[in-house]
C-alpha cells in the first residue's frame, strides 16, 4: 500500500504518493489529515490507494470556482468552436463567477446548482437596457426640446447609429417594455450545458469524483410555435427582393432552409449547377462582434444539399455578374472562393446580411420576422407539404428527426388532426353512414352476428 500515517498534533494525517507530473514527470505527493485515530487515518489511505487503482482518486484542494473556470476556458479554446468559446466565456464570467465563483470547486452540489438556477430565473439578468435608460432621457426632456441621439449616445455609451435609432423608434410610439429581472428558461438552459461539460472536464481532470450538474435537470423551455411567414409572403418578400444585389442569397435562403452563417461563408467551389448540389463545408460566424470563418456547427451540419432548377439558375446568374466584378477589380479582387460577397470580393459581415433582410421587410410592409425565421418557415412549408420528415431534418442539418419533429410540433397543429382523422378511417365509416355502420364484420360488410 502506498503512502504512510503520522500524526499531527492532536490529530492523525496520512501521505499518499501519487503518478508523477504528465507534463514534468516530477513527484507528486498528497497529505490529509484531521483524523481522530490512526486506525481512521490507516481506513482512509487504504481508500485512496483502492481509489488510485480504479484512476478514481480525487485530492482535497482549495480550488474555487473561478480558478477553475479562467484555467478551464483557457483549455477549452482548443477544443471549442470560436462562437462556443466567446458564448461560455459569457456565461462564466456574467453569471457564474459572481455568484457562486468564490465557492471551492469540490463544495459544488447538485442542490447548489439548482439554487443558482433558480437565482438566474427570477433575478440574474446582468446586461444593461440601454433602450430604457435612452428612453428615459429623451422622454425625461421637454417635448418641445427632446434630447437628440447624440447627446443620448454620449451619456449611455451606445454608439450613434443605435441612439438614431431609438430616437426614431420613440417618435413613432414604439417605448420599450419593461425588462424581466430573471434570464429566460433557454438561457439558463444554456447555462446549464456548459457547466455540465466544464465539470465533466473536471472529473476527467481529477478535480471532481462525480459531475454535480449531471445530477440536476435544467429548467424546462416552453416550446411555443415560431414566427413564419405563409409561402405567399415569403413569395411576395422575393418578388420585392428581385433587384437586390443579394437575391440569389435570399432566394437560397427561403428553398434550402441554411443558416444565416452557412449562407454567408457558402463557397464556390461546392456547388455543382450541373448536378444541382450545393455542398455546406463553410460557415462564417460572428464571435465577439467580429465575422470569422468556421467548418459548420456539428457534423451533421456539413451536408449535400439538392437544389430545385430555378434556385441554380438564379445562382448560375449571381455568379456570372461575380465574374463581371472580378475582372473590373483585376488583381486588387479578395477571392476568397465566396459564393457571396462585395463587389470586390470582401467577405460579408452575418449582421450586415440580417440588417439589409430587415430593411426589405420593412419596405415591404410583411409581418416582421427574423432572417432565421425563414429557417423555420421553410422547415413548416416542408412538413405541411408532406415532405418526410428525415428528409426535412437532414436538409436543415438537424441532429435527429425527433429534434425536427420536437422542434415544430407546435408550429403545425394540423398535422396532430390529420393523423387523427387518417387512423380512424381505418376502421370507422363516415359520420354520415350512422351509427348502425360503425361495427361491421369487415368480410362480410355485415352487422356482427
Amino acid at each position: 500500500m502506498r503512502g504512510t500515517v503520522y500524526q499531527r498534533g492532536a490529530k492523525w494525517a496520512f501521505m499518499i504518493e501519487l503518478a508523477p507530473d504528465p507534463l514534468t514527470g516530477k513527484r507528486r505527493q498528497r497529505a490529509k489529515s484531521g483524523f481522530e485515530t490512526e486506525s481512521e487515518a490507516w481506513d482512509a489511505l487504504a481508500e485512496a490507494n483502492g481509489e488510485l487503482r480504479t484512476n478514481t482518486f480525487v485530492a482535497s484542494s482549495t480550488r474555487t470556482v473561478a480558478e477553475f473556470f479562467e484555467e478551464w476556458l483557457t483549455t477549452a479554446a482548443m477544443t471549442l468552436k470560436p462562437t462556443s468559446l466567446a458564448n461560455y466565456t459569457a456565461f462564466a464570467r456574467a453569471y457564474v463567477i459572481p455568484v457562486i465563483g468564490t465557492r471551492r470547486l469540490q463544495s459544488i452540489e447538485p442542490a447548489t446548482l439548482t439554487a443558482f438556477y433558480q437565482h438566474l430565473l427570477t433575478s440574474g439578468r446582468r446586461k444593461r437596457d440601454t433602450d430604457s435608460e435612452m428612453y428615459a432621457l429623451w422622454s425625461c426632456s421637454p417635448e418641445d426640446a427632446r434630447m437628440g441621439a447624440a447627446e443620448i449616445a454620449r451619456r449611455t455609451g451606445v454608439s450613434y447609429s443605435a441612439a438614431s435609432n431609438a430616437v426614431r423608434r420613440y417618435r413613432n410610439g414604439k417605448v420599450p417594455l419593461p425588462v424581466d429581472p430573471g434570464l429566460s428558461a433557454r438561457t439558463v438552459t444554456s447555462i446549464h450545458v456548459m457547466l455540465r461539460r466544464a465539470f465533466a472536464d473536471a472529473v476527467e481532470l481529477r478535480y471532481l469524483s462525480t459531475n454535480p450538474a449531471a445530477r440536476v435537470r435544467p429548467p424546462r423551455i416552453d416550446r411555443r410555435g415560431h414566427m413564419t411567414w405563409t409561402p405567399q409572403e415569403l413569395g411576395r418578400f422575393l418578388a420585392a427582393a428581385r433587384s437586390d444585389r443579394f437575391y440569389a442569397l435570399w432566394v437560397l435562403l427561403a428553398t434550402t432552409g441554411m443558416r444565416r452563417s452557412e449562407a454567408v461563408g457558402a463557397v464556390r467551389s461546392a456547388f455543382d449547377p450541373v448536378a444541382g448540389t450545393l455542398t455546406v463545408v463553410s460557415t462564417r460566424v460572428v464571435v465577439s462582434g467580429r465575422a470569422k470563418r468556421s467548418d459548420g456547427k456539428s457534423r451533421r451540419s456539413r451536408r449535400l444539399l439538392g437544389l430545385d432548377p430555378t434556385t441554380v439558375q438564379v445562382l448560375n446568374e449571381h455568379l456570372a455578374e461575380q465574374d463581371v466584378e472580378r475582372a473590373a477589380f483585376g488583381s486588387s479582387y479578395h477571392d476568397e472562393d465566396l459564393m457571396f460577397c462585395w463587389p470586390d470580393g470582401r467577405p460579408l459581415h452575418p449582421g450586415a446580411v440580417s440588417v439589409r433582410f430587415q430593411r426589405i421587410v420593412r419596405e415591404t410592409g410583411l409581418p416582421r420576422i427574423r432572417l432565421h425565421d425563414v429557417r423555420h418557415t421553410y422547415a413548416t412549408m416542408a412538413l405541411r407539404a408532406g415532405v418526410n420528415p428525415k428528409i426535412v431534418s437532414t436538409r436543415l442539418g438537424h441532429a435527429t428527426v425527433a429534434f425536427t419533429l420536437d422542434t415544430y410540433t407546435a408550429d403545425i397543429p394540423e398535422l396532430d388532426q390529420a393523423a387523427a382523422v387518417t387512423i380512424s378511417n381505418l376502421f370507422l365509416p363516415p359520420p354520415d353512414e350512422g351509427p348502425e355502420a360503425m361495427f361491421t364484420d369487415p368480410l362480410t360488410e355485415q352487422p356482427p352476428g
